[in-house]
This record gives structure tokens, sequence and C-alpha cells, in this order.
């Protein structure tokens, strides 16, 4: 399997809306999303590398590799 890397948000946050999130806010440096079922909103922060924890905790690591190769 691929290894994570660190991305920009840009990146991230297409991939989360790729995988059927909801836009729902922007808070200060933080955009903020939605997913049916989810127990939690999905956070991205605006850096230029977001960490490798940060995408693990967002998401399932199969279908990140999958949606990351069509943004």
């Amino acid at each position: 399997m691929a290894r994570i890397v660190p991305i920009s948000w840009r990146t991230l946050l297409k991939v989360f809306m790729m995988f059927g999130c909801l836009y729902k806010r922007k808070e200060g440096s933080h955009h903020v999303l939605s997913y049916p079922g989810a127990k939690r909103a999905v956070v991205i922060p605006e850096y230029d590398e977001v960490d490798v924890e940060i995408i693990k905790n967002n998401m399932r690591t199969e279908q990140y590799f999958e949606l990351l190769n069509k943004s």
C-alpha cells in the first residue's frame, strides 16, 4: 500500500468533497465538513501541508488513496 504523506489543504478538501462530504462552514482557518451518518464533523485546517495524523483521523486509508488519484 502507498504511504500517506502530508498534502495541501486544498487538495485534501477536494478529496473529501469527492468522498461525499458536504461543506458546512469555515471557522477561522478551519473548514468544517459533514458526512451523512458520521458521528462527528470533518475539520480541515488551512495548512500548506496537512499532517498525516489529521488525514488518518478523518478518513479510511483505502478510500483516501483512490480519491487522491482522481483529484
